[in-house]
């Protein structure tokens, strides 16, 4: 049974990055998914293991693909390598996204985890006019594999530290493109491949009035 993530409230997003710094914890924690992952040969046990301690960061669940199914995975976060990332949200979008982008431990890919994720993708900041909680991609979100934008939904939308309350995960691309509102669901989850091409529009913050 998946471990609860601690939450940290919207509010407090300026001490992420202390967070991120302070926090040490012991390494992936075994999740144990009830999956189908079909006829045979599809014999996968979608279980990883606990691993040393040591790792300092944050822990979170990652979703990574077993079965051609989502399942998720939980581990410490460590800090992102990718800097600077000034905008604490985004830092901790920045950490997700690089352990998406990692190729799975043996251990992992013997229990048939794999990523789909693709190298170089980073997160940013929101544009001035953006929904609160905007994360803002060096790709597009639609431009991305279907698979792989699945993983990024359900990891951002998964993530307690990232998102205070449930809600769909607001994702913009580098241009100047209005962000677009993409939600985790059980459909996405049992068939990532079939991630709508293009998520609900976001509703922009309002422009504030001159005083």
């Amino acid at each position: 049974m998946r471990r609860a993530v601690p939450v940290v409230p919207v509010v407090l997003a300026p001490f992420v990055a202390a967070l991120l710094l302070a926090t040490s914890a012991c390494g992936i924690r075994a999740t144990t998914v009830p999956v189908d992952v079909g006829p045979a040969p599809s014999r996968v046990s979608c279980d990883t293991q606990e691993q040393p301690s040591g790792v300092q960061g944050f822990r979170a669940t990652v979703e990574l693909v077993c079965g051609s199914q989502l399942v998720g995975v939980e581990r410490v976060i460590p800090v992102p390598e990718k800097k600077p990332v000034r905008d604490p949200l985004a830092m901790v979008a920045q950490a997700l996204l690089e352990a998406l982008e990692r190729t799975p431990s043996s251990e992992e890919r013997d229990a048939g985890f794999t990523s789909e994720v693709p190298l170089g993708l980073s997160a940013g900041a929101p544009r001035p006019g953006d929904p609160a909680g905007t994360v803002r991609l060096s790709r597009k979100p639609e431009d991305l594999p279907p698979v792989a934008l699945s993983q990024i939904v359900c990891t951002l939308a998964g993530s307690e530290v990232l998102k205070a309350t449930p809600g769909p995960v607001i994702l913009g691309g580098p241009d100047v493109d209005p962000p677009r509102a993409w939600e985790c669901t059980d459909a996405v989850r049992s068939r990532p491949e079939s991630v709508p091409t293009l998520g609900e529009l976001a509703t922009p913050a309002p422009t504030p009035k001159p005083s």
